[in-house]
């Protein structure tokens, strides 16, 4: 059964700072909700080392390595929200922006090698029942991604998958992806390039950037994005442990599997 990860489109756009590792947490435990039971924010969601590394396609050690370290920072860790769940325009403060943690409870279980977490309640409307105005993807393509942006980038471009293409301001991107470059030499090197690298290398999304000027300064980014083939999926329906049994002496893990998309006709 495929791990779908399931947003209103309000938090795909909202403005936060998430971590790699935090990203990787979140969307993993978002994957557990039932979506076709009331909304409960009581509900404890649990994420393992062995999980994470399976998923992210690092080692065990490092994925427990993450999530201890991940516990402290996502517990203050906030998420600013603009537009209610379902295409709602006002959210619970009335059209005001909701500032709001993402949990209100979590914890390290050394024993367990694992995290659990409890969604803040003002978050869990825009996790379940939703019926108009949500993004749905699969966690293998953002998980294994080595930059926080990437994640972000392929939220927003998956939204627009009918087009294929999307124009954004950069001034929402920063603000969305918490970041504040003010020349365009460092936004485009520090933050798109690693955005489009990630999509390119581990999504089902080829995607291609140009730039638009309002005036004489740039002010949008221009997105254009299509599927891979199938041939260049191979090694997504391959687990880690058939990846690496593949290998050959001294080929690392993303060699083994760049190898496999490549010699099946990517």
């Amino acid at each position: 059964m495929k791990d779908l990860v399931v947003k209103s489109n309000a938090l795909v756009e909202a403005g936060h700072r998430l971590s790699l590792t935090e990203q990787r947490i979140v969307l993993s435990a978002i994957t557990r909700i039932r979506r076709d039971e009331e909304p409960s924010s009581d509900a404890w969601y649990i994420v393992s080392a062995n999980t994470l590394a399976d998923v992210a396609g690092i080692s065990a050690s490092r994925a427990y390595h993450d999530l201890a370290d991940a516990v402290e920072t996502l517990w203050q860790r906030e998420i600013v929200v603009r537009g209610g769940p379902n295409g709602r325009q006002e959210t619970p403060k009335n059209g005001r922006m909701m500032r709001v943690r993402w949990v209100q409870a979590i914890d390290y279980i050394p024993d367990e090698g694992a995290v659990r977490l409890m969604f803040s309640a003002p978050v869990v409307p825009y996790l379940t029942l939703l019926k108009d105005q949500y993004t749905k993807y699969e966690l293998q393509y953002v998980a294994p991604m080595r930059s926080r942006f990437g994640p972000r980038l392929y939220e927003l471009l998956v939204q627009w998958r009918l087009t294929g293409e999307r124009e954004l301001a950069i001034d929402d991107i920063q603000r969305m992806w918490g970041t504040s470059y003010e020349r365009i030499f460092d936004f485009k090197k520090r933050v798109i390039a690693y955005a489009v690298k990630d999509v390119n290398e581990y999504s089902d999304l080829n995607v291609s950037v140009g730039y638009r000027k309002t005036g004489r300064r740039v002010t949008h980014v221009q997105f254009k994005f299509k599927p891979k083939t199938a041939q260049k999926q191979v090694s997504r329906g391959l687990t880690r442990a058939q990846i690496e049994a593949a290998a050959k002496p001294g080929e690392t893990y993303e060699q083994v599997k760049d190898r496999l998309s490549r010699t099946s006709g990517g």
